[in-house]
């Protein structure tokens, strides 16, 4: 037995390599994977009993650190009760509970719930909700989105439609999706002058297409997977005008930035703006389970209700589920002591102290900080099963894709456990 009174079993790598088919990796050629034995707090403990800083939060979903007591007690109440019913026909008090959350916390207007069960779906429930809504306004022909590039929504077939049809992992299906508009990215960042004239792309686009236009998607100040890029809140704040003028609906990706990641509970607080539909995720149930909702205004979800097919045409079989919406109930509880304010705050100042000297490296392009984001741009791609191992052997979780090294660590990191975080990721980069 170990310190934590488990048994300690021997994982079958072996297996996993040759049967176990990871993210975006090769069964002939896998990248090496680690064993994880147990997670607790920040750390995650491998087999051969070393223990890393997770500067990943599990791809950015666990914000409340891992094992947490008040997520782990909820799950364990709930779990005596029942684990799932579907569902069509029945509903349960942690759905209702966590809706009532859902309605309180995302911008004023947010008022109607879909529950689905990852962040890709959401994101297919939406563009669903935004073609009937069109079709409820007698708007037949608008069926067509359009998207800002370097985005990223999911893998799933509509969504891929929506991501960056050139730098995104799904170019090999072009042809096989719907094609959607694509606009430049906007260019300036929180910490520049707003520059108007990255709105008139989009202003004639819509004003050219606007009646094949169902939504505009994008993902709200912070693009994550498509290049950890941050940019201008007043672009957000234009765009939501833009569309007003030619009925096109505003869908907002938070499945990366909800909940507090950005230093505002939800990324559209920074442009003070409400979307009409809501894509939110990852760390609902603080990176317990898999759940996700789409948020949509009265309006729309009107619109849908009273259109020729009179329903939301979706209903994925484990929506709803109420051992995820317990753990998401509990999440949101400790979001609702507003702990994280201060956290993100103090996560971000040290940050950017600590990561500032990477700017003058040779082979940094760049370096940015947004919230309780931190990115190391390099100036060309990294070699991911080499650094993965450096990384490991300094003590630190850090995946890298591209040319970006970054962290998003759990809020509950403390100052000595980030600037640990920090510098065994500074080490190994300088030594590239």
């Amino acid at each position: 037995m170990n310190k934590n009174n488990t048994p300690h079993t021997t994982i079958d790598t072996e297996f996993d390599k040759n049967h176990l088919w990871h993210p975006y990796t090769s069964l002939k050629e896998p990248l090496p994977c680690y064993p994880v034995q147990s997670a607790n707090g920040v750390y995650i403990k491998l087999e051969d009993g070393s223990e890393l800083i997770d500067g990943m939060s599990s791809w950015w979903s666990v914000i409340h650190g891992y094992n947490n007591a008040k997520i782990n007690n909820a799950i364990e109440l709930q779990l005596k009760k029942m684990s799932h019913v579907m569902f069509g026909g029945l509903t349960h008090e942690p759905a209702i509970n966590l809706a009532k959350h859902l309605v309180d916390l995302t911008p004023e207007g947010l008022d109607r719930v879909f529950l689905a069960d990852s962040g890709s779906v959401s994101v297919e429930v939406a563009l669903k909700m935004a073609i009937q809504y069109q079709l409820g306004k007698g708007h037949l022909g608008k069926n067509k989105f359009v998207t800002i590039k370097n985005g990223y929504h999911g893998d799933t077939f509509g969504a891929m439609a929506v991501c960056d049809p050139v730098n995104s992992m799904h170019s090999l299906y072009a042809g096989m999706m719907p094609e959607n508009f694509f606009i430049e990215a906007p260019v300036s960042t929180p910490n520049d002058e707003f520059n108007p004239k990255e709105l008139e792309e989009l202003e004639d686009t819509l004003a050219c297409r606007g009646d094949t236009i169902a939504a505009f998607i994008l993902e709200p100040i912070v693009q994550g997977a498509g290049g950890m890029r941050f940019y201008h809140p007043e672009f957000l704040k234009g765009a939501k005008l833009i569309c007003e003028k030619y009925d096109v609906l505003l869908i907002a990706d938070e499945i990366a930035t909800g909940f507090g990641r950005t230093g505002k509970m939800f990324a559209c607080e920074h442009a003070e703006i409400t979307p009409d539909i809501l894509c939110i995720g990852k760390a609902i149930t603080g990176g317990y389970m898999t759940l996700a909702a789409t948020i949509c205004t009265s309006h729309v979800a009107t619109t849908i209700s009273e259109s020729r097919a009179g329903v939301l045409m979706h209903g994925p079989t484990f929506m709803g589920n109420p051992l995820a919406c317990a753990a998401a109930n509990a999440s949101m509880e400790l979001l609702k002591t507003g702990q994280w304010e201060d956290q993100v705050k103090n996560i971000e100042l040290i940050l950017k102290q600590e990561l500032k000297p990477a700017s003058n490296w040779q082979r940094v392009t760049d370096v940015r900080v947004f919230g309780a984001i931190g990115v190391i741009e390099m100036s060309e791609n990294v070699d991911v099963p080499s650094i993965q191992k450096q990384f490991v052997a300094n003590g630190v979780w850090v995946r890298p894709f591209g040319k970006l090294i970054y962290v998003m660590p759990p809020f509950v990191i403390t100052n000595n456990e980030l600037k640990q975080l920090i510098h065994g990721m500074l080490k190994v980069v300088k030594s590239l």
